[in-house]
């Protein structure tokens, strides 16, 4: 059996945080892993009366976890008598928490489900925090849970130029680590000044890191999977899926030239993936209500996703034609840049995108294996 971070927390009796003035970071997903009772961070930390709960954060999605992805969530209705304050609002300076709210507080918990993909924001919001609990000379505690796609690196580094709330901070898009793992890397790279405490997850990781979905679009590990490789078509005007009930598993278009795509497909595809000829149709956003002509995406042993998003955003660009557009809108927060360069961290994979060139995989590979050396001090876990 494995005890998460909030757990081992639990079974200490709260004793880390007594007599103490806390703030909490959390959402829905941040359960307990032990068979019975199953509780949440937030109903433990609300209930618990040996430290004193001033405020509760929520992340992007809302501390209720409904919300859709880049939509603002206003602040929550109180927990337990106890304020609750988004940090997914409008503008950038609504991601971080400003000094008025950490006034008065010793500590910042964080229980958040990670997906361990450089996109997805939780671990954004949790570097935000660092740096406006070091200004204020609050401490922080991390409950950690493990990171769903283990250990492996994948992708390219964020150049210069390209950070964003997609990629606060230079790394590929599979990292490897877990939330606790990240905030030690931080600390060292970004916020030398932050008391950061870790609680370890202990025992075997279990097969499904979650009961509750942490957000709307991320129902299973299996998504979690896809994702770090579908996200990139966030950056397009094709459905990644979102709207069905696989989303990040559906890739598509309506009318596409479905030979021409499963031939382009067909060549050179990267190992470990069977993408099947599909037919689906969103019930929202992109393409809602219009059937889209595509592909369902199959993991197999050895399924490299950042590499296969780069092989099917290719495969659909030149097959579309001028139907295919690079998504020009407001992208988490930014307007100057186009979302595909935002989430590949530089221009260079679009440019090579457009020229019809393969994956550039020695690029990659250079960028994670300085990585792996780059984050070996902070591991906590084997």
């Amino acid at each position: 059996m494995m005890l998460c971070g909030l757990d081992v927390l639990r079974a200490e009796g709260f004793a880390r945080l007594a007599g103490k003035r806390v703030a909490l970071l959390t959402h829905p997903a941040a359960l307990s892993c032990t068979p019975r009772p199953i509780a949440s961070a937030l109903q433990l930390l609300c209930a618990e009366r040996s430290f004193e709960l001033r405020i509760v954060f929520g992340p992007e999605h809302g501390l209720k976890g409904t919300a859709q992805d880049l939509i603002a969530v206003t602040d929550d209705a109180p927990q337990a008598g106890v304020p609750v304050v988004s940090l997914y609002g409008e503008t950038v300076a609504s991601l971080k928490p400003i000094p008025a709210m950490l006034a008065g507080l010793d500590m910042l918990v964080i229980d958040l489900v990670d997906v361990g993909s450089r996109y997805y924001t939780f671990h954004a919001t949790m570097l935000y925090c660092l740096e406006a609990c070091a200004a204020a000379g609050v401490a922080v505690m991390i409950l950690d849970r493990p990171n769903p796609l283990g250990r492996t690196v994948e992708g390219p580094t964020i150049q210069p130029g390209f950070e964003s709330f997609v990629g606060p901070h230079p790394m590929p898009i599979r990292h490897g680590l877990t939330m606790g793992e990240l905030a030690r890397l931080y600390q060292a790279e970004r916020v030398p000044t932050v008391n950061l405490e870790v609680v370890k997850f202990e025992g075997s990781p279990s097969t499904e890191p979650w009961l509750i979905s942490p957000s709307p679009n991320m129902p299973t590990a299996a998504t979690a999977l896809a994702y770090p490789g579908v996200c990139l078509i966030e950056g397009t005007n094709l459905s990644e899926g979102r709207g069905t009930t696989r989303p990040f598993e559906f890739i598509g278009f309506p009318g596409t030239p479905m030979p021409e795509l499963l031939q382009r497909l067909h060549t050179d595809a990267p190992p470990g993936v069977e993408l099947l000829p599909a037919t689906f149709q969103p019930t929202f956003q992109k393409h809602a209500g219009v059937p889209c002509d595509g592909v369902f995406l199959v993991p197999g042993v050895g399924f490299q996703p950042v590499q296969t998003g780069y092989h099917l955003l290719r495969a659909f660009r030149h097959t579309l034609g001028t139907h295919f557009r690079w998504r020009t809108e407001r992208y988490e927060f930014i307007d100057a840049i186009p979302a595909i360069d935002i989430l590949f961290g530089s221009d260079r994979e679009r440019r090579l995108i457009d020229a019809d060139e393969p994956c550039p995989t020695a690029a990659w590979e250079r960028d994670e294996a300085a990585f792996r050396e780059r984050r070996e001090t902070f591991l906590l876990y084997p």
